[in-house]
């Protein structure tokens, strides 16, 4: 089979349907491998370390979509790959078609087989396909949530504590600074005997 990789045109994806350790993989497997040039240049994959992998290099995607027959991406396809599609080529890419009606269309209008990653499922009833996205998105929006550069690192601070309040002026209730350990204000605690007894005791 005759595997197309064309580069990702969606704005700011920078990844790549294989990268040449697939390349290399497949290829041994007796399959070919036609990636348009620059599709991995956003990983660090140049043109040559996919030659040497074993892949071909195409100079546009235009190419790679007409000669291919299956397509591997990342993303789903745009306007203007959808319209490159053809009858009886496969597709293999994230597609999140529910909120995506023109796509559907597009793809439906196609005659293409397009299979999307988020929904091929495991013996066991997982999704191996989908997880280690979901994965990356948890762990990526720590840092979306994170300061922006030059603001220090006071975004997800949590609220000042008394200490903080209290050199603020900001005061609190009187009590509660009082008691800095109200359950054991009056009696013994699992630790012992609170301070106020502890202080009775060596003076009686």
């Amino acid at each position: 089979m005759l595997i197309g990789v064309p580069k990702e045109i969606k704005t700011h994806e920078y990844r790549v349907g294989l990268v040449p350790s697939s390349v290399r993989e497949l290829v041994h497997n007796g399959h070919k491998v036609l990636i348009q040039t620059g599709a991995g240049s956003g990983i660090g994959f140049d043109d040559k370390a996919y030659k040497s992998a074993g892949a071909r290099i195409a100079a546009s995607a235009e190419e790679v979509f007409k000669k291919a027959e299956m397509i591997v991406k990342v993303k789903e396809p745009q306007p203007k790959e959808c319209k490159m599609l053809r009858s009886g080529q496969l597709l293999f890419t994230y597609l999140h078609l529910a909120p995506d009606p023109e796509q559907t269309h597009a793809l439906l209008k196609s005659g293409c087989t397009a299979i999307a990653y988020e929904t091929v499922t495991s013996a066991r009833g997982g999704l191996p396909l989908l997880a280690p996205m979901s994965e990356v998105a948890g762990r990526m929006s720590v840092q979306v949530g994170g300061p922006l550069p030059g603001e220090g690192a006071g975004r997800l601070r949590h609220p000042p504590g008394r200490r903080a309040r209290r050199a603020a002026g900001q005061g609190g209730d009187p009590r509660r600074r009082r008691l800095r350990h109200p359950r054991r204000a009056h009696g013994d605690g699992p630790r012992g005997p609170c301070h106020h007894h502890r202080q009775v005791a060596s003076t009686g």
